[in-house]
């Protein structure tokens, strides 16, 4: 059995001024998890490294502009296609939110309320150990 290709995927956790992050709902428009909330992200193309393409995923999805700060953690699944998911912490650095037709919403959510939003296959847990990442940062340097 040959083995299967893995695709990559990249996503934002866009963070503003206040430390809020960036969530946004996927609409009717997308063939899975419609209604479900993400990070702003996609598909790396081929020949593209993760980077370009995160920034370059990012202006369409949502119309920001913006400087990636880290990374943040990783995740895979399989759906039919087996993907490995790259998140990255970023900052936005211009532009003004607007949605592209993939997602209907937007909210700007407080480090401590993203637990209560329905998240897709994958970011839930990768957002707990960020938060938590996060809170411990605070205690140390606080």
């Amino acid at each position: 059995m040959a083995d299967k290709r893995y695709y990559l995927v990249v996503r934002a956790i866009i963070r503003d001024s206040k430390g809020r992050c960036l969530l946004i709902r996927r609409s009717n428009v997308c063939h899975k998890f419609v209604g479900k909330w993400e990070w702003p992200g996609g598909k790396v193309d081929k020949g593209e490294s993760f980077d370009v393409a995160l920034r370059r995923e990012v202006r369409e999805e949502i119309g920001l502009k913006v400087e990636l700060v880290g990374v943040v953690g990783a995740y895979g699944k399989i759906s039919p296609k087996r993907i490995a998911v790259l998140c990255l912490e970023a900052r936005p650095v211009g532009g003004t939110v607007r949605l592209s037709e993939e997602h209907d919403q937007y909210s700007w959510v407080a480090l401590k309320d993203l637990h209560k939003w329905d998240m897709t296959y994958g970011l839930m847990e990768l957002t707990k150990n960020y938060v938590a990442a996060k809170n411990r940062g605070r205690k140390n340097h606080g």
